[in-house]
């Protein structure tokens, strides 16, 4: 199974649509997972044209977005357990809060910072997809793909 993973694209403050190159690997993906800041239900929207998609909200997201999708979720691929947070909140680092939002999991994906992370802690799989339409001080955007198979294989890629 391969699920592209995505966050903060804050479609249209940031920019009019997603980069082509990532239209095209979501295509390709058998899922979508987005951390947040969609901004508007009309992103999801679309991303849920392109392949089945799961989100969270985000701190930026209108107010419709914020009452129909969940802050935390939990998505079960084969025989892993994904956790999906946007972030944000009033204390500690996006990663610190993030590990707090769940137990139980293999991997938390998570966004709010626009900065790429993959890295283990312990025996779960942190991952920031960073963005794909605002990388902020990174210098390109990004996003990841995550292959389930007999273990959790992940990669940032840059637009």
């Amino acid at each position: 199974m391969l699920i592209a993973l995505i966050s903060d694209t804050h479609i249209p403050a940031m920019a009019q649509t997603l980069p082509e190159l990532l239209v095209e690997k979501l295509k390709e993906a058998d899922m979508i997972l987005h951390a947040g800041d969609l901004t508007t239900a009309a992103t999801l929207d679309y991303l849920r044209t392109l392949a089945p998609t799961e989100a969270v909200h985000g701190n930026v997201d209108d107010p419709l977005l914020k009452t129909t999708l969940p802050r935390t979720k939990i998505v079960e691929a084969g025989r892993f357990r994904i956790g999906l947070v946007h972030g944000d909140g009033p204390s500690g680092t996006t990663l610190e809060r993030a590990m707090r939002s769940f137990q139980g999991v293999d991997c938390i994906i998570f966004g709010h910072s626009h900065i790429p992370y993959l890295h283990n802690h312990g025996p779960v799989l942190m991952l920031n997809p960073g963005s794909p339409t605002d990388p902020r001080r990174e210098p390109r955007p990004s996003f990841a793909l995550l292959t389930v198979a007999d273990h959790l294989e992940a990669k940032i890629l840059y637009l």
